[in-house]
Parts: structure tokens; C-alpha cells; sequence
């Protein structure tokens, strides 16, 4: 059990677990990229951790960057897509995308994001996130590599945050109801 600010969390997944599903994403990414370059994109702040993780598993050639998005306030998404840090400066002409992402619920993030990285004339735009939540997506959207899906709960750790706190927990934790 943890405690950040007003709210309890319990365990939900062991960090091991979390190891070995993010290595059967990178086979599975490691088959699909050899021999190409593409440009993974982690998005801030939230994939950080998943991000090195994944990318140390990778054995195709490829470059990172990140960029940072906001739809979140508290334990809330807002609905509005908040481009922080974008992608003006980015040379995605013809290149494979990666967007990586920690966590997929309603999906609004992805789905207003992918087609700036289309329109800017990238050759392909992929999605890799550690977890979805897949009963609380509002939109259609195409999650080629998905580590894990969850149900419909509240979690930090690994990245994960409430209210910029939690994200340093290796293991992942729910919302104590």
C-alpha cells in the first residue's frame, strides 16, 4: 500500500510482469523494424520509464525524441488535446513514427495527435503503449503494439502519475477503492 496526497493505492502489477510484457512488445517491434530507422516519439511524461525500457530492448537502428501533450487534470481527462512541447521542429518527412505512449483510455490524445505527424508527411504513424483500457476508449483508433491491457481503474507508478506524483514506483498501483 501507498499513499500519494489524499488518495491510497494498492499493488496492481509486479514490476517482473511488467519486464516480460514490455519484452514480448519489443520481439514483436524487433520483427516488424529490422532493417529500417524509424523515429520513436515518448510522449512527456508519462512513457519516459516505458520508453528507456523499450528502447533498450530494440535491435533495429532508430532515433528517439519526445513530446508532451496534455488531456489530464488530476484523475480526469478534460477531452482537450494540450500540445506543450510539439513537433514544429521535428523532420518526419517520410520516416516510420513510433508515437510512444504509457497509457491509452479514452484515446482523444492519440487520436487528434497521429494525424499531425500524417500531415507533416510521415511515410507511417504507429502507436506502442505499455497499457490500454480498452472498455473507456471514445474513439477509433488503430494501437499496433499493446503491452497490456487493464480495466478501467486508476493507476500510478512506472511513470504513471496523480497530480505529478508517483511516477517513481517500479511496480504499478491502483487506486484503493
Amino acid at each position: 500500500m501507498i499513499t500519494i496526497q489524499d488518495k491510497e493505492f494498492e499493488l496492481f502489477i509486479q514490476h517482473q510482469q511488467i519486464a516480460e510484457k514490455i519484452s514480448a512488445l519489443a520481439e514483436k517491434m524487433n520483427a516488424d523494424y529490422q532493417g529500417k530507422c524509424p523515429l520513436l516519439i515518448g510522449v512527456l511524461n508519462g512513457a519516459f520509464v516505458f520508453a528507456a525500457d523499450l528502447v533498450r530492448m530494440l535491435t533495429f537502428d532508430h532515433e528517439i525524441q519526445f513530446a508532451k501533450f496534455s488531456s489530464y487534470e488530476g484523475m480526469e481527462s478534460t477531452g482537450h488535446v494540450k500540445v506543450l512541447i510539439g513537433i514544429n521542429d521535428m523532420d518526419i518527412k517520410d520516416r516510420d513514427i513510433i508515437l510512444v505512449e504509457d497509457i491509452i483510455d479514452t484515446g482523444i490524445t492519440m487520436h487528434n495527435i497521429v494525424p499531425q505527424f500524417k500531415e507533416k508527411g510521415a511515410r507511417s504513424v504507429e502507436i506502442a503503449t505499455l497499457l490500454m483500457k480498452p472498455e473507456k476508449l471514445q474513439v477509433e483508433l488503430d494501437v499496433k503494439y499493446c503491452a497490456m491491457e487493464i480495466p478501467n481503474e486508476f493507476i500510478v507508478g512506472y511513470g504513471l502519475d496523480y497530480n505529478g506524483m508517483g511516477r517513481n514506483y517500479k511496480d504499478i498501483y491502483v487506486v484503493k477503492k
